[in-house]
């Protein structure tokens, strides 16, 4: 029994180490990244200007393209999740080219039919002209805010800071995972202890 039990300790020992390594090297990775935006954003101003890469750039109307989910999971860890807006955008996009293939389709074979049903094709088509005229990724992209074409460094900053979410959510949800495995740990801990100290009991008894 005792065997097992130290087994047991000491595999959750070289998890929590392990859990605790992949933090560390996320972090860093997460701190190389702030500074490889940083410093991008620094050059790009540096080839633009300072007044062409500022707050005075910003879009007055402001969308999030990303979002974090947070599920609860069994033992009490908590799951976050990065969700990109701009994919779910790219999907309703294809989805509407889809739909706009279909209708047009209907409306070729309808063209010698009934008034009625033209007047109806043509409400069908305004409708797929407002779905298109919805707003897209690229419209939404922060980097339009600065001119069409942008320098590469301002690029570059785009996708470092993309990849900080998505390694932040990473984080919180590693950080979760670790102080579950440590709860854990000080529980089997304490367990032991006890166990330890009432069989020490029980000898001096005898």
């Amino acid at each position: 029994m005792r065997v097992d039990e130290n087994l047991r300790l000491d595999e959750q020992l070289l998890l929590f180490m392990e859990q605790l390594e992949a933090l560390e090297e996320k972090r860093q990775r997460l701190n190389s990244l702030i500074e490889e935006g940083w410093f991008s954003i620094a050059k790009a101003r540096y080839s633009m200007g300072n007044k062409q890469v500022s707050a005075l750039q910003y879009a007055s109307e402001m969308q999030p393209l990303v979002h974090v989910e947070t599920s609860l999971l069994e033992g009490g860890t908590a799951e976050f999740k990065c969700e990109r807006s701009e994919n779910k955008a790219e999907e309703q996009k294809t989805k509407t080219i889809e739909d706009i293939g279909a209708k047009e389709t209907g409306l070729r074979r309808r063209v010698h039919t009934k008034q009625k049903e033209v007047k109806e094709g043509e409400q069908e088509t305004d409708e797929v002209k407002t779905k298109t005229d919805s707003p897209t990724p690229e419209h939404r992209d922060p980097l339009k805010w600065f001119g069409i074409l942008v320098p590469q460094n301002l690029k570059q900053a785009q996708s470092a800071f993309k990849e900080v979410i998505t390694l932040s959510v990473e984080i919180a949800s590693l950080q979760s995972t670790i102080l579950a495995t440590r709860k854990e740990m000080q529980v089997q801990m304490k367990e032991k202890q006890e166990r330890t100290e009432k069989a020490q009991v029980e000898v001096k008894e005898e």
